[in-house]
């Protein structure tokens, strides 16, 4: 029986991946290259850190920077990204969302945030929605970060639950790997295609049913 559902935060909760790119895109400006968009996909669903090395190497500058060097580019980047997103509202809530965490709250469902974003509480807080959730994972405290399972079972194992016990929200592959590795149900938000290792997906947020994974 399920008995909580975590959720990602960018592409399911809200969509701010575009803030993301933009900020990533003005850092390889500063770097004097211009960023291809089709990197976007595959700086979702994992860390600052890695999305930095992800950008980096697409142009073709990985591995000329120190460490030092390259956490104050993330760091640089994410103050950008947070200037972008300070103006967010619950308007800019997914649609059908806060009917869905509505709805499981009415069922008695913890609901936990798994999401790499270390803007999670300050996002839930801008979009209205923080007193839905039970428990938010940290993501400095997770060792391995997606699409390893830590995130996942750092949440389950908070709120007392087994995995089978969980149902993971997810965007990207890496989050939907992270949920199988963790031994969850997973449901996919986007492209069946792209998905396929989930267990179910909805194109939109608004297009689940949760008695497609809630006991009755």
């Amino acid at each position: 029986m399920i008995k909580c559902v975590i959720f990602d935060l960018d592409g399911v909760i809200t969509s701010s991946s575009d803030q993301h790119f933009q900020a990533w895109c003005e850092l390889a400006e500063s770097l004097g290259h211009t960023l291809d968009p089709e990197v976007e996909v595959y700086t979702r669903g994992v860390s600052r850190m890695k999305s930095l090395e992800i950008v980096l190497d697409a142009i073709g500058m990985s591995g000329r920077f120190s460490e030092d060097e390259m956490v104050k580019m993330a760091t640089d980047k994410n103050a950008r990204y947070k200037e972008l997103i300070s103006q967010f509202t619950p308007d800019n809530l997914e649609p059908g969302m806060e009917t869905l965490l509505t709805e499981l709250k009415g069922k008695g469902i913890k609901i936990a945030l798994g999401s790499a974003s270390k803007n999670g509480p300050f996002l839930l807080e801008r979009l209205g929605i923080m007193q839905y959730f039970d428990f938010i994972t940290d993501p400095a405290a997770v060792k391995h970060p997606k699409p390893a399972p830590d995130t996942f079972l750092a949440a389950s194992e908070a709120l007392g639950f087994l995995p089978e016990e969980c149902v993971g929200i997810e965007d990207a592959v890496a989050g939907v790997r992270a949920i199988k590795s963790a031994g969850m149900f997973a449901v996919g938000i986007g492209d069946r295609d792209v998905l396929a290792e989930a267990d179910i997906v909805y194109p939109k947020v608004s297009d689940i049913d949760t008695r497609d994974f809630l006991a009755d």
